[in-house]
């Protein structure tokens, strides 16, 4: 999971939040707002990533603020999800 965002806005939208499954490696990209909530990428990521995949055991993402926050940890604590974030700078 990553967001790719800085990008010109349409339609209210300036954000990429792409979420890629290491099995498969088969890639989803959803346009959003670069002010969302965690909520919103959790509501998101259950509605279009989950229906497809199911809850996977393991996620890696970079070391944004959002994705390390009080909010996603219990998130993950409660579905049984590890958070496994990659080294700082990790391009």
């Amino acid at each position: 999971m990553d967001f790719i965002s800085g990008l010109p806005r349409v339609q209210g939208k300036d954000c990429i939040y792409v979420v890629v499954d290491r099995l498969t490696k088969f890639a989803h990209f959803f346009a959003i707002p670069s002010d969302y909530s965690t909520t919103q990428v959790a509501e998101l990521f259950f509605r279009e990533i989950f229906r497809l995949h199911g809850l996977p055991k393991t996620i890696v993402s970079d070391r944004d603020s959002r994705f390390m926050g009080g909010f996603w940890q219990e998130f993950f604590r409660l579905v049984g999800t590890e958070l496994t974030p990659s080294t700082s700078y990790h391009p």
